[in-house]
């Protein structure tokens, strides 16, 4: 079975990059791989945003994995999610696309164009560790939100539960290929105006790692 793991950057994997001693210099961009007899696993950092994502994700598809799983950090515009809790993301959608008409915003579906902006995962039924995690709809944002007027209006228009800068783009990048794949993401901040003092990075990741290596010490690697 081969399996890549995701993820924008080393620090929110770090704990299990630390796990399985694999070491990256400077927070950058790299391709590390683990095996044992019955399984290789990968880990890709791809740098943040979609297109970064995009890009290196569609450049390893060719090794045909069985398995692909993006895990990383969020915003929760929903307040009923605690801080440092772990969302499976099953369909993201880049909020962004769209034009402007003077002060109304006019949605990618609404422009009779060819393509989509909306994306789902597709995991199985056969994939069911992460069958606890609470389903949410995501957006994928280049700008994250920090004003009231901003956030109010990207509540009315897609009415998301958690943003981030890479999930749409990691589930369009995965329909090129016939692997399985999903999203998992932990709560490090509400979307409000930016106040980093009510953030908590730390605990997003820890449990994010948590859930991670359960996946795979406990129901794959062994």
């Amino acid at each position: 079975m081969k399996i890549l793991i995701v993820s924008a950057t080393e620090f929110e994997i770090k704990p299990t990059l630390d796990f399985y001693k694999i070491s990256i210099k400077n927070n950058a961009e790299t391709f590390k791989t683990i095996t044992n007899t019955n399984f290789k696993i990968d880990f890709l950092i791809t740098g943040v945003g979609m297109v970064n994502t995009a890009v290196k994700v569609t450049k390893h598809l060719t090794n045909n994995y069985d398995f692909i799983l993006n895990v990383g950090i969020c915003g929760s515009f929903n307040t009923n999610f605690k801080i440092g809790q772990v969302v499976l993301v099953n369909q993201d959608i880049i909020s962004e696309l769209g034009a402007e008409d003077d002060q109304n915003f006019i949605t990618y579906d609404k422009l009779n164009l060819p393509g989509t902006n909306v994306y789902l995962d597709s995991i199985s039924k056969n994939i069911t560790v992460f069958n606890a995690l609470k389903k949410v709809k995501g957006i994928t944002v280049n700008k994250v939100h920090g004003s009231a007027l901003s956030i109010n209006n990207t509540l009315k228009l897609f009415n998301p539960d958690v943003e981030s800068m890479e999930g749409a783009a990691f589930f369009a990048a995965c329909k090129e290929t016939n692997a399985e794949y999903c999203q998992i993401r932990a709560i490090s901040n509400y979307v409000e105006k930016r106040n980093k003092d009510n953030w908590n990075i730390p605990l997003a990741i820890k449990n994010l790692n948590n859930e991670l290596l359960n996946y795979l010490e406990t129901k794959i690697w062994k």
